[in-house]
């Protein structure tokens, strides 16, 4: 489980113990950051970390295959991971809420948060049309692992058309799960929204 921007690992704690109720096992990850836990590195140095994490993983425990979820800033590491640092070896499936599959105009919020760079330069690879954006968008993503945006058209932070997945010719695991008068942190507790999510892992749990 990645969490998004400036927020921490706390955002998942509900989902979590759903989860773990519902038989699944869970990690989720403390993704470091300004005051060393508010995701605020940039994407790409966080997808090389997870697959670093995720092979320790595996080393101790034996575990080879894992699914993510992914809020906002954290379904765009999912992305990544699997796009650039073969997490395709890994990766059963991915579910992102909110996520800014092609940028969000409010990360420019971030941007002046973030002192225009001088403390974190993430949200700028947030941004629509962002260098980062496009690249994720332009790499392949593979056809054996399902991916499943879940969006909410009530979300000001990701606005709903930020997050719709749109396959390129050859990407044929793509789905997206439009919600109604949910907002964006309230996407990862949401009971609605949870029975979605653990459909699409058991959907895929074999």
């Amino acid at each position: 489980m990645l969490h998004g921007f400036f927020q921490t690992r706390n955002v998942w704690e509900i989902m979590e113990d759903r989860l773990r109720y519902d038989g699944f096992g869970v990690f989720s990850f403390d993704l470091g950051g300004l005051f060393g836990a508010l995701n605020t590195r940039r994407p790409a140095d966080l997808a090389a970390m997870i697959a670093e994490k995720i092979e320790r993983i595996c080393n101790r425990s034996g575990l080879q295959k894992f699914h993510i979820v992914g809020h906002s800033k954290g379904g765009l590491i999912a992305r990544e991971y699997v796009q650039r640092h073969g997490g395709d070896k890994r990766v059963k499936s991915i579910v992102t809420l909110g996520t800014p599959h092609h940028g969000t105009p409010t990360a420019a919020i971030g941007v002046g948060l973030m002192g225009a760079g001088l403390l974190s330069r993430s949200p700028f690879d947030l941004l629509p049309d962002s260098a980062f954006v496009r690249r994720v968008r332009g790499d392949h993503f593979p056809s054996n692992i399902p991916i499943t945006s879940i969006y909410s058209r009530h979300d000001v932070v990701c606005p709903w058309w930020a997050s719709v997945l749109v396959p390129r010719p050859g990407e044929t695991s793509m789905q997206n799960l439009p919600v109604e008068g949910i907002g964006h942190t309230a996407l990862t507790w949401d009971p609605g929204v949870y029975v979605l999510v653990r459909r699409a892992l058991r959907r895929e749990a074999n």
